[in-house]
């Protein structure tokens, strides 16, 4: 059992680690939020060009990208499986802006 002194410095430093990690999550949201605003911009482009949102090359090359110059104690895997679910988003993200730009014409 802790004596009272290590329990308070325990809870102490605990909770420093937990201030990093909720301002190192509220730094991932805004740049979360930023990528979204460049996948919006690249909808528009997509839109006026007739491009289609969904463009397996470049999710390719992205998912390449990060895991080439990821250095990173999470495994490859974890990795991919994070950034295909970001790309995921983004893609939907792109639908919906494009079936509102739709919509908003009709």
């Amino acid at each position: 059992m802790l004596k009272d002194t290590n329990k308070e410095h325990f809870w102490h430093e605990l909770e420093e680690w937990r201030k990093k990690i909720d301002s190192i999550d509220h730094q991932l949201s805004t740049l979360l939020c930023d990528r979204l605003n460049c996948a919006q911009n690249i909808s528009e482009i997509k839109h006026r060009s007739g491009e289609q949102v969904l463009q397996p090359a470049r999710e390719k090359e992205v998912l390449a990208n990060v895991l080439n110059k990821a250095d990173s104690p999470l495994k490859a895997a974890t990795l991919e499986k994070i950034y295909r679910c970001i790309i995921e988003e983004t893609r939907l993200f792109q639908h919906d802006w494009k079936n509102e730009q739709s919509c908003e014409k009709q």
